[in-house]
């Protein structure tokens, strides 16, 4: 991380922790980050080309999932173009903060499906949220599709299982959202200036 990036990315992530908070509303907490995009709208995820994401989905089964797949893997410049070979062969940086990154990245994930699924009005935040942290920290393109790669795990473990908002996943979302926000203050004090 660069060190101008490193404040910032300390400041997100405090952020973050604060809305991982359990039980406080979006509306009571604060500060408030300011968006980087309209929410709502789907951003570009420059992960992986569509081949890769599933061997047995089409482009067009995964365009009819879009609404329940919240990080659309697409190049930057264009879906289904392929990436820059030098880029694919770039190794992950090893940055010591990337394995709990990733973690986050995998609670994000998950926290934003269960709030979806909980009919709470401002789910998209959690997908902001990752975005916000990805164009923070300009991750390499290895580093990049590791985070997005683990957003999407955690998407897809609980869609996979929960298809109504139970008490179970009522649980879940707690002890995710509160997870996620030990982890943010951990990678502020541990890695932040």
């Amino acid at each position: 991380m660069m060190m101008a990036s490193r404040s910032v990315l300390t400041s997100l992530l405090t952020i973050v922790a604060l809305a991982l908070q359990p039980g406080v509303g979006m509306a009571e907490r604060s500060p408030q980050a300011p968006a980087l995009g309209a929410r709502g709208t789907q951003t570009p995820w420059a992960a992986t080309s569509w081949a890769e994401t599933s061997k047995a989905e089409t482009k067009a089964e995964a365009e009819a999932d879009a609404k329940t797949v919240v990080l659309r893997v697409a190049v930057a410049e264009g879906e289904g173009e392929a990436e820059d070979p030098a880029a694919a062969t770039e190794p992950p940086s090893g940055a010591p903060y990337m394995p709990t990154l990733a973690r986050l990245s995998s609670i994000l994930g998950s926290v934003h499906f269960l709030r979806r699924l909980c009919g709470d009005g401002e789910a998209e935040i959690w997908r902001d949220k990752m975005n916000e942290i990805l164009v923070t920290l300009s991750p390499n393109a290895a580093d990049r599709q590791i985070l997005v790669a683990a957003f999407n795990d955690g998407f897809r473990a609980f869609e996979s299982t929960y298809r109504n908002c139970t008490p179970a996943a009522r649980v879940a979302l707690a002890r995710y959202q509160g997870e996620g926000a030990s982890l943010s203050r951990e990678i502020s004090a541990r890695y932040g200036n």
